[in-house]
């Protein structure tokens, strides 16, 4: 009789094989050894399992289709990233299901359900927001409610749980290192510019805080928190008649372009008056007039390295995949910022 209790994935680790392998051996692969077969159906037998239809999709008769999910795609970020993972799971020959979650929990949840019916055989979730703030707490537990079904990736943020892989960018040392640079250059007021309290802004906040504090700075005053449009962050800059800075790092390129556009309203000289730093590396920093110095998280990089690791579990049986990877980013200097 079988065991509620038991699936796919408790099979692989009572029999210390990976999933494929275990669907290999239910569709009858020759790919397999005997040895393998034993062991694995020797489990099989004991814990009564009786595989479904979607557990056998998982090896040979894969879907072949990896579900996407990104709190908006109106973010260039997002877009880029969906673009890139899409690109690369192509090559594999595997499909992409899209799908828009928004930032709120409950839709976080409905989407993940929604593309778990569809018998995806990965999930992956891009962006910082799926991570809460950073900490383990039931915001995160559909996660690895998600990861007890499919192999779970998270893109730029972590969540601690089995079958939950994730892909992180150095923010924290990044923003460090760019603060510390602009406050090396005689910078003495910066602000730190954010539009969120996510796993990523977190860390970028983090960093800016201990440049200050190793420069004997206080931070607080210097953060702020913005809305995530253009005119919308030259508009509150603007309306603080107090407000008297010399640098700005912002946690995205949008919100560098606002800073651009306050620093333009109030006549100060870019870079000489005011330095600007922003994130992502993205066509906004280039397109700006004068172009920003952006911290380039390499984006493009991470969805490849995602795909391929997704690939190591479904097509070569992988079940030593390290938990989490960091990506260093790099700091690309433009006209926002002195070079000397």
């Amino acid at each position: 009789m079988k065991k509620d209790a038991v699936n796919i994935y408790d099979i692989a680790k009572m029999a210390n094989v990976s999933i494929a392998t275990v669907s290999r051996v239910m569709n009858g692969s020759e790919k397999v050894s005997e040895n393998t077969r034993k062991k694995v159906m020797a489990v099989i037998e004991r814990e009564g399992y009786t595989p479904n239809v979607f557990a056998q999709g998982l090896g040979l008769n894969t879907m072949h289709t990896v579900g996407v999910l990104v709190p908006t795609n109106a973010d260039l970020y997002m877009a880029n990233a969906v673009a890139f993972l899409e690109e690369e799971l192509i090559r594999y020959g595997y499909d992409c299901i899209l799908s828009c979650t928004g930032f709120d929990l409950e839709g976080k949840q409905k989407k993940t359900e929604m593309l778990l019916s569809k018998h995806i055989d990965s999930l992956i979730y891009v962006g910082s927001t799926y991570a809460g703030d950073g900490s383990d707490t039931h915001a995160t537990e559909y996660i690895r409610e998600a990861a007890g079904q499919v192999p779970v990736f998270i893109i730029n943020g972590n969540v601690n749980g089995e079958n939950i892989f994730a892909s992180v960018c150095e923010d924290e040392k990044a923003v460090f290192d760019a603060t510390a640079a602009m406050l090396g250059r005689g910078r003495e007021r910066i602000l730190f510019l954010t539009d969120s309290h996510s796993y990523s802004a977190n860390k970028k906040r983090k960093g800016y805080e201990r440049a200050m504090k190793d420069a004997g700075r206080s931070a607080k005053k210097g953060i702020m928190y913005v809305e995530n449009d253009i005119h919308a962050v030259r508009d509150l800059l603007l309306g603080k008649e107090d407000l008297v800075c010399d640098g700005i790092i912002a946690s995205n390129d949008s919100i560098a372009v606002g800073a651009v556009k306050y620093a333009t309203a109030k006549g100060l000289k870019i870079p000489e008056d005011i330095e600007i730093v922003g994130y992502n590396n993205s066509t906004l920093a280039m397109s700006s007039t004068p172009e920003i110095t952006s911290i380039d998280n390499h984006t493009a990089d991470i969805c490849k390295d995602t795909v391929v690791r997704i690939m190591k579990i479904l097509e070569e049986g992988e079940t030593k995949l390290t938990h989490k990877i960091s990506v260093p980013c790099t700091l690309i200097e433009r006209e926002t910022t002195r070079t000397e």
